[in-house]
């Protein structure tokens, strides 16, 4: 704190007369110095020392492994020790609006598809990005922030597939648990909503006239406003986000930094896990090998191990270890402990990127307009102005395609709004890895105009990938084989669905008070079709396919007749005693959600079933 003083004097007597004419300035300097203090002193510090033996063992910071921490060491006799491969989280990576640049740092695992017959093909050398957090809070620190809770059509799928459980009714709770609703006329729902977690959510405290046109080009078009993580999810809405007072809301911020000083846990950082240690005659997982700064480490667990890595690492780590498909391990020479399928039912939500309208007015979001002196200042002294808009994503509408008029449907499209586009942000080509000869044809003539977008996305998708070893060296990247548009038609016709719509709303009132206009230069490879044809549609999807980074259900959950389940409805691995999966990894199929609120929602659940296991009395909720 003493040299956060300095710097602060420092830098006002050197500045102070320059820039006099700004009455914010100190302000800004003052609400730097204060941020600063918050993240770098709120957040654990990395253990010193470390025990040889913990009561739990979680492996991985990210959502799931946040909560969990917190949670089990409410407990005083549990003793829990958090491994994270990453670092800590920085100031810069909690501005709202440096979402996607975030993916140019150490924090992300930056992984890469495989090169694949349908999508991704105008991407670099024909492979997608995927992006995971690889820092305390994990991909919570590099996620645009959005809270979707999906259907409750989705989690009483889960529970009719063999999971008792994880019907709605009983998940409802848990997803209440973790919640901190803001928006005034939202949280006084009680049946949907709470105000007592530690997650707070709110509307951006920013935001462009193009948000309000998306909802109104909605009603337009016969849609509704809805709130939808209530009863329920079809229409438009302004997006509920994980920040509190304008900045991120990781879930370290959250969940780890309230139980810094509880002396029944460590977190433990730069910390490589190599393998989790599994007794080959007993068949129970008894500790946790890893790396750090070039020391190998071996820590016990004496109660249970829990993977909570993600739906890339986690599986990646079980098969190290010796779980996993038989043949696929001894390909790799890893001797199997257990023969699961784990690394199958890979899924995830995309969509086509690129999806461009040209305005005639001044109202995008532009690197070089949010950028800029007086709106830094505007943050830190604030956390309001163009800083504190995520990422530009603004807007969302959930739609059932199959009964597009039904209020209460099982949407198996979202329509998420952008209040910009490519062209915005220079990084935007390299972030999504787009081929340079496509974006210079297609995007370079209107690089300098104001534009919005929208990501037709994909919500139940019927293609499935797979997680692969490519050796049994933990440091090297697993191989991922995303299989897009590998169903046989159905996935692109939701998202064809969707690019009509969206080119519906562009024409109404709402919108054409802007003067929207469909960018219509087409992609090279997708030329010999007539533009705005079904065929050249399909044809630009499975060109600039993007992510919307919901990777899930590589350690699927069910019961033990399914042929593709690696846990039981307790999240405990088949066949290995003291080993569970918590994370986004176990989810039988992906949610029309985005996978982070479902994360949160797991782990609260999986917290209670463990203290239920080890005979401690769970208060109501």
């Amino acid at each position: 704190m003493k040299n956060l003083w300095i710097i602060y004097l420092s830098l006002s007597c050197v500045l102070g007369g320059v820039l006099s004419q700004q009455p914010s300035f100190f302000d800004a300097v003052s609400g730097l110095l204060r941020d600063t203090n918050n993240l770098y002193l709120g957040e654990p510090p990395d253990a010193e020392e470390l025990y040889s033996e913990y009561d739990f063992i979680i492996i991985g910071a990210g959502t799931a492994g946040c909560v969990l921490s917190n949670r089990l060491t409410e407990v005083e006799d549990f003793k829990v020790l958090l491994i994270e491969a990453g670092g800590s989280e920085q100031l810069f990576m909690d501005i709202p609006v440096m979402a996607t640049m975030l993916q140019f740092t150490d924090a992300n695992w930056d992984y890469h598809t495989e090169p694949q017959r349908a999508g991704c093909m105008g991407m670099r050398e024909g492979r997608c990005s995927w992006p995971r957090g690889r820092v305390v809070g994990g991909s919570s620190v590099l996620h645009s922030m959005m809270h979707t809770r999906g259907n409750r059509r989705d989690y009483d799928r889960w529970a009719a597939n063999g999971n008792p459980g994880w019907d709605f009714a009983s998940v409802l709770k848990y997803f209440k648990k973790s919640e901190n609703m803001q928006v005034p006329e939202l949280r006084r729902d009680k049946v949907y909503h709470s105000t007592k977690g530690e997650m707070t959510l709110q509307y951006p405290s920013w935001r462009t006239r193009l948000s309000d046109a998306f909802l109104q080009a909605g009603v337009e078009t016969g849609g509704n406003i809805v709130d939808y993580n209530g009863e329920k999810q079809i229409g438009y809405s302004i997006i509920q986000f994980t920040m509190n007072n304008g900045t991120r809301m990781s879930a370290s911020r959250a969940f780890l930094h309230p139980i810094k000083y509880r002396k029944n846990f460590h977190v433990t950082k730069n910390a490589m896990v190599t393998r989790i240690l599994i007794d080959p005659w007993t068949r129970r997982a008894y500790g946790v090998e890893f790396r750090k700064a070039n020391r190998r480490y071996i820590i016990k667990a004496t109660r249970e191990v829990i993977l909570s890595a993600g739906a890339i690492n986690s599986p990646q780590i079980l098969m190290i270890s010796g779980i996993g498909p038989k043949q696929h391990l001894t390909e790799k020479n890893i001797t199997t402990i257990v023969d699961l399928p784990v690394g199958y039912n890979l899924q995830d939500h995309w969509a086509l990127g690129g999806l461009t309208f040209l305005i005639n007015t001044t109202d995008s979001i532009r690197s070089e307009r949010v950028a800029t002196f007086s709106n830094i200042l505007e943050y830190f002294s604030h956390h309001t102005g163009p800083l504190s808009a995520p990422s530009g994503t603004e807007a969302i509408a959930f739609i059932d395609t199959n009964n597009p008029n039904d209020p209460d449907g099982y949407p198996d499209l979202e329509l998420l709004f952008v209040a910009g586009s490519l062209v915005s942000q220079p990084s935007y080509k390299q972030a999504f890895a787009i081929d340079d000869r496509i974006y210079n044809k297609v995007y370079g003539p209107i690089q300098d105009r104001d534009t919005w977008m929208v990501f037709p996305m994909l919500l139940l998708p019927e293609s499935k990938g797979r997680i692969m070893l490519k050796n049994k060296n933990p440091y090297t990247k697993p191989l991922i084989y995303a299989n897009y548009f590998s169903d046989g038609g159905h996935d692109q016709k939701v998202i064809l669905h969707g690019i009509r719509k969206i080119i519906e709303l562009s024409k109404t009132k709402a919108f054409q008070k802007f003067g929207s206009r469909l960018h219509d230069i087409p992609l090279p490879n997708c030329a010999h079709h007539k533009f705005n044809s079904d065929a050249y549609w399909y044809c630009a999807m499975k060109t600039i396919t993007n992510t919307i980074y919901h990777h899930c259900c590589t350690a699927k959950m069910g019961p033990r007749d399914d042929p593709e389940a690696v846990v039981d409805s307790r999240l405990k691995v088949y066949g290995i005693k003291g080993l569970r999966v918590v994370d986004a990894s176990i989810m039988p199929h992906v949610p029309a959600a985005h996978t982070n609120a479902p994360t949160l929602m797991i782990a609260e659940k999986a917290a209670d079933m463990i203290k239920e296991d080890w005979g401690i009395r769970i208060k109501p909720i």
